[in-house]
């Protein structure tokens, strides 16, 4: 059995993700969390030192509401704000050992030299990961 229960459906904007995860969703009877509202109505209340602070267990308690042994992750990308410090793969890969996990990740998979990107470079929240662990789906 594999140490993550990642899956990442990996492609730019318009490739398709939200709605192959919605009928994913559907047609497994599982809970779909737009992660951008979620997480950022929880850190509204917050001051700007505490978030950082606080984001990851905002985000294992979002988890935590929905039940079952699978859920699907769309519109991810607050969890690459440079404020929150966060490591967004890092931080998925650790969560989905305890439940599989299925996200929308805007961005790149270069299967050649296996590096999975997140942004431009340059862009403040660009992110780059050789050889990531999990399954990772291609859309173009």
């Amino acid at each position: 059995q594999p140490y993550y229960r990642l899956v990442l459906l990996v492609g730019p904007v318009g490739s398709g993700k939200t709605p192959l995860l919605k009928a994913l969703s559907r047609q497994h009877h599982t809970s779909t969390l737009n992660l951008n509202l979620a997480l950022s109505q929880r850190l509204l209340d917050l001051t700007t030192r505490e978030r950082p602070l606080r984001a990851r267990r905002i985000l294992e308690d979002l988890l935590a509401e929905h039940p079952g042994d699978t859920i699907a992750l769309d519109n991810i990308e607050l969890l690459f704000d440079p404020a929150l410090q966060l490591n967004p793969l890092a931080l998925l890969q650790q969560l989905s050992r305890q439940r599989t996990l299925v996200v929308a990740w805007g961005g790149t998979y270069d299967a050649d030299h296996a590096v999975l990107t997140y942004a431009e470079p340059g862009h403040p929240e660009y992110r780059r990961y050789e050889h990531p662990e999990g399954m990772l789906i291609t859309l173009l």
